[in-house]
């Protein structure tokens, strides 16, 4: 199981990056579930980190513009167990999308300091 806590009306968790030579770290992500990707990182998060470049993907933006954004891979520790996921670098905050939430339940109590839980079904 994976818990996280609702801060400023937003339901998060903590997500354990691996990468090589560096000890594991965490980052908290939002939880996005208009996202259908993995995970979304701002760029510059994404190349402090060093993730490798996989692909670009076209994205159309609210405005009805479309983008290019660049989709990166990432070492992650998801239900204790080393998953190798693409991170879209994008945006300003850390988000973790529906794609992660794949055969998941998410409970999110939406009150400050709320329990958010996610177990594998």
């Amino acid at each position: 199981m994976i818990s996280g806590i609702v801060t400023d009306g937003r339901a998060t968790v903590a997500v354990t990056f691996r990468l090589l030579n560096q000890p594991d770290f965490s980052i908290q992500f939002v939880i996005d579930t208009g996202f259908t990707d993995y995970l979304c990182l701002p760029p510059e998060a994404v190349a402090v980190l060093g993730l490798p470049f996989l692909h670009d993907v076209p994205a159309n933006l609210a405005n009805n513009s479309e983008v290019f954004l660049s989709v990166h891979e990432a070492t992650i520790l998801w239900n204790g167990e080393e998953r190798e996921i693409p991170v879209v670098a994008a945006g300003r905050r850390p988000l973790l999308g529906t794609a992660l939430l794949d055969e998941h339940e998410l409970v999110v109590q939406f009150t400050q300091g709320g329990l958010v839980t996610i177990e594998e079904l």
